[in-house]
């Protein structure tokens, strides 16, 4: 592994590499990506692909990365700069890898720069518009920003945790419940007094809120899959991935385990990485 700084008017980009440039097998470099999570959080999904060249980085403003733009929010156009830059650098097309919020940076890097990218696997892309009750996620997504405003992390956290895990569209039963308890979900109750958290803030809005081109990325020569967790059914993310893939003429590829499955523990969340391995390995494979 080789850690490397793109320098940008806008940021200093830390990304490592992981096998040789240019690849040895005439396979592309193989870029796994996410947000706000950064590099480390592909520590168990990347070891289940010794045979391929690597890349991971931090997204601008996170980790290693640091911005010089003097903005704090975190948008899909610019982390897809920042992409489109990393790639001119390395050489492409490349594979994507993209989970969460760096799915939705994905799909905006093809929708701009379509040679960049030969297959995308976008794993489970949180973006409101895309649901039938747009609205009502826009509300949900309020609510858990006014916890975090009001109480701090945890409180914040346990609210995130209520939303991404409810079944189905966020109805008045919804809406209607007590704010739950940071400490039922092991979130402390205390309030460290930060409010710049870019899951809980609404700094990272600019990223549930885009809209797919879906002209332009159904134009784009890059192979798109868009793919969904078995264990997540219903949630908020499964169900932004299912319409995504509608909007785009597919159905979602079923991947094993939730929204993180392909951790390993990192962040005290597991999934099964090895399963989840083997089967973006079996997707990447067909050509």
């Amino acid at each position: 592994m080789t850690t490397h700084m793109l320098t940008t008017a806008d940021v200093d980009l830390a990304y490592d590499v992981y096998g040789p440039l240019p690849t040895t097998d005439g396979r592309p470099p193989l870029f796994m990506i996410a947000q706000p999570m950064t590099a480390e959080g592909f520590d168990a999904l990347r070891g289940h692909f010794p045979d391929r060249t690597v890349v991971t980085y931090d997204p601008r403003g996170l980790g290693r990365s640091t911005r010089k733009d003097g903005r704090v929010d975190h948008t899909p156009t610019d982390q897809a700069a920042d992409l489109h830059a990393l790639i001119g650098e390395l050489g492409g097309p490349v594979d994507v890898f993209a989970s969460s919020g760096g799915a939705v940076t994905a799909l905006v890097l093809v929708a701009a720069h379509p040679g960049d990218v030969a297959t995308l696997v976008a794993h489970e892309p949180p973006m409101n518009p895309v649901l039938p009750d747009a609205q009502a996620a826009d509300r949900a997504r309020a609510a858990l920003y006014d916890a975090y405003q009001a109480k701090g992390r945890g409180a914040g956290m346990a609210a995130f945790f209520v939303m991404t895990s409810w079944q189905g569209e966020f109805t008045d039963d919804y809406f209607a419940r007590p704010a739950p308890d940071p400490a039922a979900f092991g979130m402390p109750t205390e309030d460290d007094g930060s409010r710049d958290d870019p899951l809980l803030s609404d700094r990272s809005w600019a990223i549930t809120d885009h809209r797919p081109d879906v002209a332009a990325l159904t134009a784009a020569p890059t192979r798109i899959v868009i793919a969904v967790g078995e264990e997540s059914a219903g949630t908020y993310t499964a169900r932004t991935a299912v319409a995504t893939a509608e909007l785009l003429g597919q159905a979602a590829t079923v991947f094993p385990s939730h929204h993180g499955g392909f951790l390993g523990g990192e962040f005290g969340w597991s999934g099964q990485p090895e399963a989840f391995a083997r089967k973006l390995r079996d997707v990447l494979d067909v050509r």
